[in-house]
Order: structure tokens, then sequence, then C-alpha cells
């Protein structure tokens, strides 16, 4: 099987496991679960999927035990399936809208969480041939480094994303060099390391990726549509639990009617069946029906998503206060004539953060010339002690668009202190 990827080019997908996964329905799936979700309304050209970055993080893994395997690692065949085959499905758990309806359907499981139950599911069909894959997954594989190369902070993950994300979107600046970045990995002390000769390239891949979180995934815009979306669908949940009939498909019911965590899909296994068939379409499908709601509120934020009539977002100097925010809200009822308390669905403090380089977490290990291992930021001119280990913050307010909200004598004092 051969794929032409915008990003890498022809792929080449084996005969074997490998194609026969591709083909899978809970694969194939992806194919209607776009990377970025709503951000292709800020980016139009954002609307590449989950399939497609699976193939291409596929890519790039197998592109890096070879490079590994020409340094003399230690990687037998069945290891380098296991990890293909890991990187290949570490995304199969993705809900609608990838993360952005995270936590809506199944409250207390991530998608990597839901990644590992189909990998098992996967297992048992396979007559356990996804046995040292899932071992790798769940970090329980003797070489951890082949760990490191699907789940770290220099992943195989995040370098297909990085790259295809500022493709698609149009943004340059964000494009890093994954290729030169595969070709300066090695192992030492089964921890993947990056030769000193490559640190140029590793500090340009973290400025992008800083570049990428505030441009594009954490752009003001893709915020306000992330945050309508979610509204939408947190008051159909909110109708749904109080008895208000909304009209709703058999899949996106199970889930606005039940809640799905860990302990109910333990007892329902036919959860997890459910979760498989939902995708971008039962979102859009389900919003286009509550746009006619008797729900004022539903109905407003259901027309404000599928139109584009996103929240109208502020940048504040600091996060709201309780009590302004309880102001805000009141003042949001009379202008939308609403109930006081369906009010916060149009009034939303956020606060987000991004940090370049954390110490905490996994390390991006530089192997120096004299065969020591050492830290990024114990090596990097770039990364000096003020731009480690600390988050960048933003702190915004979203509300109704054209709603007199903003324009109110007690909402503009308000803000001014803000």
């Amino acid at each position: 099987m051969i794929i032409n990827d915008p990003v890498h080019g022809f792929i080449e997908i084996p005969d074997g496991i490998l194609a026969s996964l591709v083909k899978h329905p809970y694969f194939i799936r992806l194919n209607r679960i776009e990377q970025l979700g709503p951000t292709s309304y800020v980016y139009p050209g954002g609307r590449h999927t989950r399939f497609l970055h699976s193939i291409g993080a596929l890519h790039l893994i197998t592109n890096a035990l070879q490079t590994l395997r020409s340094r003399h690692c230690d990687i037998a065949p069945e290891e380098a399936l296991g990890v293909q085959i890991a990187m290949l499905l570490h995304d199969i758990g993705h809900g609608p809208m990838s993360h952005c309806l995270e936590g809506m359907f199944i409250s207390d499981l991530t998608h990597e969480d839901i990644s590992l139950l189909l990998m098992e599911r996967l297992n048992d069909e396979f007559n356990g041939k996804l046995d040292i894959a899932i071992s790798i997954f769940k970090d329980q594989y003797p070489k951890h480094f082949l760990h490191e190369l699907i789940c770290s902070q220099l992943d195989m993950d995040r370098l297909d994303y990085l790259c295809r994300d500022s493709f698609f979107t149009g943004v340059r600046e964000g494009n890093i060099g994954a290729e030169r970045i595969i070709k300066m990995l090695n192992v030492r002390e089964d921890r993947l390391v990056v030769e000193s000769k490559g640190i140029y390239t590793i500090e340009n891949y973290l400025m992008s990726r800083r570049l990428m979180y505030w441009q594009v995934y954490l752009h003001k815009t893709v915020l306000a549509a992330r945050y309508t979306l979610l509204s939408a669908l947190e008051r159909a949940k909110e109708l749904v639990s109080i008895g208000h009939p909304i009209q709703l498909g058999e899949r996106m019911e199970y889930f606005l009617c039940n809640n799905v965590n860990k302990k109910h899909i333990a007892a329902h296994p036919e959860a997890i069946d459910a979760f498989i068939m939902l995708d971008d379409h039962d979102i859009y499908l389900a919003l286009k029906e509550w746009m006619t709601s008797k729900d004022k509120v539903l109905r407003t934020l259901s027309q404000n998503y599928i139109n584009r009539h996103l929240y109208k977002t502020k940048e504040l100097s600091r996060p709201l206060s309780a009590s302004d925010r309880e102001q805000l809200e009141q003042t949001a009822a009379q202008c939308l004539d609403i109930a006081p308390r369906c009010a916060h669905y149009f009034i939303r403090p956020l606060n987000v953060s991004q940090m370049l380089y954390s110490t905490t977490d996994d390390h991006i290990n530089i192997l120096t010339k004299e065969n020591k291992i050492r830290d990024i930021s114990n090596f990097s001119e770039l990364l000096h002690s003020e731009m480690v280990d600390r988050r960048s913050e933003r702190h915004y307010l979203l509300y109704q668009r054209d709603s007199g909200i903003i324009d109110n004598p007690t909402v503009c004092d308000i803000l001014d202190k803000y």
C-alpha cells in the first residue's frame, strides 16, 4: 500500500499487520476526525485528518528506526514492528473534533486511555500480534527508548504534527527540520539522545513549537471557536439531564444521556462500540438540528458555531475575579434576556498557558562530543534560566458577540481594572 502524503511524499505501508490495521474500521474512522478541530475557522487550510497524521507519524518512526539501527542500536525486527504499530495507533482513541471535545463523551479517560482500550481489542482480533506494541505504548517494555520515540518531548508524534499543522495552516514559521532531527538521534543508557551537532535544529524545533502554540493552537479566535462549540455541547448535556427534549441521533443520545466513564465502560462494553462510531459529522449534524431548538441558549450557541458567529475575545492583564465574573453574568443575562443561571454560557473567562521547555518532564538529552549526556537546558545558549520551566500565561474574556454586553457601563467599569 502506498499513500501520497502532501508533507512527506510517498509513504509505503508494507503488507502484513500494518496494512491490515490501516484498513481496519477503527483506523479508517480517523479519516472523519480533523486533526485541528475548529481551527479551520481561522486557518481554512487546516482540515487535515488524524488518519493522515498517524500515517505520517508511522513514516517518521520508520525513518528513526533506520537511523538508530545504522548506529548499531539493538532493535530486533519484532521490536521495530511493535513500535511501528504503537505509533500508527497512538491516536486511534481520539473522539470528534480531536482535543476540543476531549472528556465530553467519556469523562475520566484521555484519548490515550481509549487508544489503549482499542489496541487491546485489536490485539484480541489479531491473536496477540500487538503484545509488544501495547507493552511499548504503556512504557512497560524493557527498552525505554522505544517508548520515548512514541511519547516524549521529542517524539515522532510531535515532529509530524508540527510539520503537518504548519504546512496545512500556512504558518511557515512553525516548520521544523524533522528529518534533520531524526538523523541526529542515538541511544545511550537506554535513553534517546540527540548528537550535539543537532543542537541548533532542536532549538529551532522548540521555538517553532512555541510559535505554533501561540499562533495556531492557542490563537484567540481558535479558542473562541473551541469554546463556542464546547458550550453548545455542555448546554445540550444539561438540557438532557433535566429532561428537556432536544433532537439527538442514536450515538449522541447514548453519551449525552449516560454518564460514561471508566466504570461505566467496564460494565457496558457497548459504550466503546458507540464511541468508535462517533466522528465530526455527528457533531455537525447535531448542531444543525439544534439551530432551531426551543431552548434559546442552545439555539444561539449552535447558530453561533455553524455560522461562525463566534465569541468575541478580550485579552485581560490578569484572571477575572469571581465577584466580577458574577456581575458580568448578571449583565449578560439582562442583555440577552435569559435566566441568570444560563449567563455563564455567554461569559467565559479563560486562562491559557504554554511552556517552552520543562526540565521536570522527560528530558531532551544532548550527547556531547565527549560522549556525555546533558539536558539541553544546560547546553543551549538559547534556553537561559528565565525561559526554562516558566509558563507564559494569557488571560481572556470570551463573550457573546453583538450582544451589547461589552458596551454596558457596568461592564466597562469592571474591565477597566483588567
